[in-house]
């Protein structure tokens, strides 16, 4: 059997790993923290057409993604060394339906007082993949949200519930906060 954990990633060590949408409202995988974080390099942004999740390949929905450039407030879940391989497994099946992003390990900082630093698994969006919708202007991308619903439900209820856990995390996300404003 194949080792799913990636490369970079000791497997006696514990995983973290980088939320910044849907994973940190529900995670579906068992951790020992949680605790803000910046990533910096990318950016939060509603850059994927969903075709599975919250849309349909005749009517896509529309949900985040790590973009480049910037950086990024969300969530860092540590997981237990023991169930690393498993979460890291459960992800991708959650995050890869259609490959629209890059797995890859990337230095987050927490925001917990500590001053410390970890590399966290991140999933980035692929500029090069056909589901990516950077270049959308806010209108549309309203369009999108509005008339999205996949197997997971609404896309609507995504964006609020992500706009609404922001919220209650103190994390300003403006693209994010004018969409749910108008939903």
């Amino acid at each position: 059997m194949t080792s799913s954990l990636p490369a970079t990633h000791d497997a006696a060590t514990d995983l973290w790993v980088f939320g910044y949408g849907s994973l940190m409202w529900n995670p579906g995988f068992a951790h020992e923290e949680s605790v803000p974080a910046r990533l910096i390099g990318a950016h939060r942004s509603l850059c994927v057409l969903s075709v599975h999740w919250r849309g349909t390949a005749e009517r896509p929905g529309l949900v985040l993604g790590l973009d480049r450039g910037g950086s990024c407030v969300g969530l860092a879940f540590r997981v237990a060394a023991a169930r690393a391989e498993a979460t890291i497994a459960y992800l991708r099946e959650r995050e890869q339906v259609t490959n629209i992003y890059r797995e890859a390990t990337r230095r987050v900082w927490l925001r917990d007082g500590s001053g410390r630093s970890v590399p966290a698994l991140a999933f980035l969006v692929d500029r090069g993949h056909a589901q990516y919708a950077g270049a959308m202007g806010p209108e549309q991308r309203l369009h999108l949200v509005r008339q999205g619903h996949g197997i997971g439900g609404p896309n609507v209820d995504y964006v609020r519930a992500t706009a609404r856990h922001l919220a209650d995390l103190n994390i300003v996300d403006a693209e994010l906060e004018w969409i749910a404003a108008r939903l």
